[in-house]
């Protein structure tokens, strides 16, 4: 199986074996009729992604997001107060504000 990209400009392409041996490592169950279909499919998709990386993108700024939208957010204030000792007057065991469990890994 090939797990590389073609880089002489040849198109990657998936085969039938390929697509089993990719099924095996997924532990995924593959209908034998299927396998053709698959093979296509995944091997459009391969196309698709070597002509999205043969776009020259140099001087193309890096965008969080394809819209210029700004999305409003909250004031960052703090709404509730500290009820750390009341939750822990009925933990079983704390020390140091934090709470003690039992080891459980050896």
């Amino acid at each position: 199986m090939r797990w590389f990209a073609a880089t002489n400009g040849d198109s990657m392409s998936l085969d039938t074996d390929d697509i089993k041996a990719i099924a095996k490592l997924a532990r995924l169950k593959v209908d034998e009729a299927d396998v053709p279909l698959y093979a296509t499919n995944l091997s459009s998709i391969l196309h698709l992604v070597e002509q999205m990386n043969s776009v020259n993108t140099e001087g193309v700024v890096p965008m969080s997001h394809p819209l210029d939208v700004v999305q409003r957010l909250r004031e960052d204030v703090v709404t509730e107060s500290n009820q750390r000792d009341e939750f822990q007057k009925v933990a079983p065991a704390t020390r140091d504000g934090l709470y003690l469990v039992p080891k459980v890994i050896e």
